[in-house]
Order: C-alpha cells, then structure tokens, then sequence
C-alpha cells in the first residue's frame, strides 16, 4: 500500500491551533469545555433556557467525554430539575464506552440512580419515556443478567424508538451505535456493522458536522476488510470536535488500519495532550498505545522508547471507579502492559521481551500481554523451559476468563498460548509440531477481529508463522504468510521485511526490491540507524 502524502495531518495541526485551551473536570473558572464539539441538536421538553447547555452535553456524549458530558448535564438539572432527559443523559454517560468492556460497580449503581432519576421525573413525552425506558435495559438486573443480554435489550428497544420516531434523527444514530455495540467479532458478514454505516452515511449527509455520526461510522467501518471506507470520517471527524480528547484519537482507528502511521502519529499526539489536560489517563495511555505502535512500524525507535519511559507516571493514575474519558481503566491497564512488549517484539529484542515484568490487575487478559512476550522472547532467545512456565501462566489466565464467561478475551489469550507453544515446540527442535501449531494459531486469528482497545495485535499469528517458516527454510511459505498478514495489518514493518526477505530467498528478486523499497518509504521519517533491516532493505533497493 502507498504511503499517503500528510495533507491531512497539516490541515488538522493547523485547525488544531486555533482551538482554546482544552477543560479539566475542575473547570476552576467555573466555565464548561470550549464549544468546539461539532453540531448537535437533540428535541426535548426541557426549558428552553437549557437547550444550549443539553446540545453541549449531547455533543460530549457523542465524543465519548463522559466525565464532561456529566458534568453539563447536572449544570442542565441546576437550571431546569424537571429535565428528565438530562438524568437519562448521565445514565448514558455512566454506562461509557460501548465497546469498553468492563463496567465498574460504582458505573452499574451510578448509572442505575440516574435511571431512577429520570423516571421519577416523569418525562413530558412519550418519546423522552421510550429512550428512558431504554437506557434502563442496559442497567437492569446488571448483578444476575450478562452485559450482553442487556446490550441486546437495549439495541431492540432502540430499534423500536427509531422506528417511531421517524423525525428523530437522534434516535437513528443512537440505534446504529447499540448495533455496532453488539457486533461479534466473530461474525465475518459484518451484518450489524454495515447496517449501523448504512444509517450512518445518510444522516452524514444532511448532517456534516455532527460528531457522533462521524465518530460512528468509523466504529462501524472498524475491521480491514471495511476500513478504507472511513476515511473520510476519520478525516473530518478531529476537526469536527477538536475540544474533545476522543475525537482526536479516534481517526487513528481508520488510520492503523489502513497503514497511515505519520497521520496516527500526529493524531495520537494530540489526543494525549488533550487527554493528559483533562486528566485522563486511560485514555492518554490509549492514544500512547497507538502512537507508540505507529512509531514502531516507522522506525521511530528513539521516539518509541520516549513514549515508554513516561508510562509508568501515567499509569499510576489510572482510577477505577470513575466516569471519564472514552478508554475506560482497562484500556489504560492494557497499553501498560501492551506499550513495553511492542517495544521489544517489533524490534525482534527476544532477550528485553523474556525480562518483561508482569503486573497483577484485575483484567486476566491485559496480564496474559506481559506473558505473552516472555513466552516467544523466552522461545526465541534459546530458552523454552522459561517460556512454558508463561505459557502455564497464559493458560490460567485464559481459564480464568472462561470461568467469568468472556468468550472473546478468553479466545484472545488462547490464540497467544497457543502460538507461544509453537515457538517453545520450535525452539525444541520439534519443528513441524511448531509450525502445525502455529497454522492452527493463525487459523484461530482468522476467526475472530481485535479489539477496539488495541491498535493490533501483539505479534499477528500469520507473521509469526511467516518467520518460522523462513527459519524452518520454507521461503516460498512463508512469503504467503507475511502477505497475508498485509493484507490485513497493511505497511507493518515486520510483514513488510519479511515478505522482502521470504521473496529474496524465493529467488523473486522483482518482488523482494519492491517489498524492500515500500519498507524504506514506510521507514522515511526512521532512526538512519536504528534496525540493520533498514540498512539490508536500502542496499537490495539498489542493487
């Protein structure tokens, strides 16, 4: 793929520079955020007087700002108490991220009493009851009744409100994002998905400046094989809502998909500004994880180990049990532990990535990153009788999340065991019994999609296969494997080397110069000596 040229990176710094400074929570002055969050209208019985402040809110919602959001909204009840929807705007808030995952306790019972709230206010309309009643879904017998269960509720209640209310276009947007919330992974029509862009795009044409539906079609076009169709919403949507922390971040979805580092770099840069001005760690370490990722992928190791030493300060502000930024503490946790093992992994650091030291959450499968690392630095430095003590660990973590019924992480950290095992098998001399595991991990990749919280995976399955393979002497293999891992994870620099290497020792010299001359364009902004790759590749090129 080519490396696009930073038109669009310029014309967002430059818009960026007129933007006020961004809002803390605190507000010291007693004002709210600056006013740059796009355009929002939502029709409800309140006062009047409040419509300004509500709009506000709702645009902050729509940007994943709940800490922001909520504080509007309660200014909206300060003005007009009997604002029924301004207490279904804070239960919104509160239930987050729709793809975040894990819900705090405190986020269940908050979220519950603003429910209460809001029905105990008695709402004018019946349409104002109807979105209410289904907000109240997601928080409904939260202690007995799975999350999925209740996302589905709420998906259908949506479904019904917009159908409704036809004049409502609000009711539409919110209905494409239940249904983008309840997308499996595993489902490779991408039905919900391309149904949920369907709504979207239309109401993007008569509404271009609106923030949710710029933000939700880049969900829904949040896998590879649809990614570069949100290219234009990712473009637009930093400079629709520059005052919010995620829609700077978000561009950098579309972005990494389609192999665009420098634009997520500079996106990401201003995301964690922003983030870090709004005190947000999570969602600081977030935007970090995917610039960090970015600047592997370039080269920019020097810039990649900055990122690294910052983490730790970062991290140890990360709170559970708040309503915040749009990444969620388990997001912030995961570019912890996923941050230093990217550092080690693209940079082939096989002995720094056995020396990782894990850290104990409460998330199982931000843990099993840390391990996961070790296991194929311990494998791939000579050592797998250290790499199956992790893989042991990956193991129990893995049944751990399969006892708390998370099919999907469950699913994540079997693919790592599994493709660590691979790597002991192969370390061990056993090397069919390897490369026969690490087919059946890749196949396992293939089902399945990454998470929103994450920029990639850790070391892709088919890549990984891809290098055994040109160590087994099987380069004609292996070059279909780094190909194929292009196609999903475009301009990666491990694929792309490797599929230049495979090529060269395929005797397709045609194939491994232009494989090696895409690297050094990808690597242009690189370290001049920062991987021996860079040196190999500007050499073939040439000869």
């Amino acid at each position: 793929m080519k490396v696009p040229k930073l038109s669009w990176v310029l014309g967002l710094t430059a818009s960026l520079a007129s933007v006020p400074a961004f809002a803390q929570h605190d507000h010291p002055e007693g004002g709210t955020p600056p006013d740059q969050l796009g355009t929002v209208h939502f029709v409800n019985s309140c006062s009047p007087g409040v419509e300004k402040d509500f709009d506000r809110a709702i645009a902050m919602l729509h940007s994943f700002w709940f800490s922001a959001s909520i504080k509007t909204f309660e200014e909206v009840l300060s003005k007009d108490p009997a604002c029924a929807m301004a207490h279904w705007g804070i239960a919104m808030s509160w239930w987050g991220n729709p793809f975040g995952g894990f819900r705090s306790p405190k986020a269940i019972q908050d979220g519950t009493a603003a429910v209460e709230k809001a029905r105990a206010a008695n709402a004018k309309t019946e349409r104002e009851r109807d979105y209410i009643a289904a907000v109240a879904l997601l928080f409904k017998d939260a202690g007995t009744v799975d999350q999925r269960t209740r996302t589905l509720a709420y998906e259908q209640a949506m479904e019904k409100v917009a159908a409704k209310y036809t004049e409502d276009p609000e009711a539409r947007i919110f209905y494409a994002l239940s249904l983008d919330q309840t997308n499996l992974p595993t489902d490779k029509t991408y039905a919900n998905l391309l149904k949920a862009a369907e709504i979207l795009e239309k109401e993007f044409k008569t509404q271009p400046d609106h923030p949710g539906i710029a933000h939700y079609i880049i969900h829904s076009y949040d896998v590879p094989a649809l990614a570069p169709k949100a290219l234009d919403a990712a473009k637009r949507y930093a400079k629709i809502a520059p005052a919010a922390p995620h829609a700077l971040h978000m561009p950098s979805h579309t972005f990494t998909r389609v192999g665009y580092w420098q634009e997520s770099i500079e996106t990401n840069i201003a995301s964690a500004a922003a983030a870090r001005k709004d005190k947000a760690p999570s969602e600081e370490l977030h935007a970090l994880d995917y610039q960090t990722y970015a600047y592997l992928q370039t080269a920019q190791d020097a810039l990649a180990k900055k990122v690294l030493e910052q983490i730790p300060a970062i991290g140890a502000q990360i709170q559970v049990n708040v309503a915040g930024a749009a990444a969620p503490a388990p997001a912030g946790y995961f570019a912890l532990a996923a941050i230093p093992a990217r550092y080690t992994l693209e940079r082939n650091d096989w002995a720094g990535a056995a020396k990782l030291s894990p850290k104990e959450t409460r998330f199982p499968w931000t843990d099993a990153v840390t391990y996961f690392a070790r296991a194929l630095g311990a494998a791939r430095s000579g050592n797998p009788a250290a790499a199956a003590k992790d893989v042991e660990t990956l193991n129990a973590l893995a049944a751990k999340l399969r006892e708390a019924k998370d099919a999907y992480w469950t699913g994540q950290v079997e693919i790592q065991a599994k493709a660590a095992s691979a790597w002991i098998a192969f370390a061990e001399g056993k090397k069919d019994e390897g490369i026969a595991l690490m087919r059946e991990a890749a196949g396992m990749e293939d089902l399945t999609e990454k998470s929103a919280i994450s920029p990639g995976p850790i070391k892709p399955a088919h890549e990984l296969l891809g290098e055994m393979l040109l160590e087994a002497g099987k380069p004609a293999e292996a070059l279909a494997e780094f190909e194929a891992t292009m196609k999903k994870e475009p301009n990666r620099f491990r694929g792309v080397y490797g599929a230049a290497v495979a090529a060269e020792r395929s005797a397709d010299k045609a194939k491994a110069k232009q494989y090696y001359k895409q690297l050094l364009q990808i690597c242009e902004r690189g370290d001049a000596s920062a991987r021996p790759e860079l040196a190999a590749a500007r050499k073939a090129a040439t000869d």
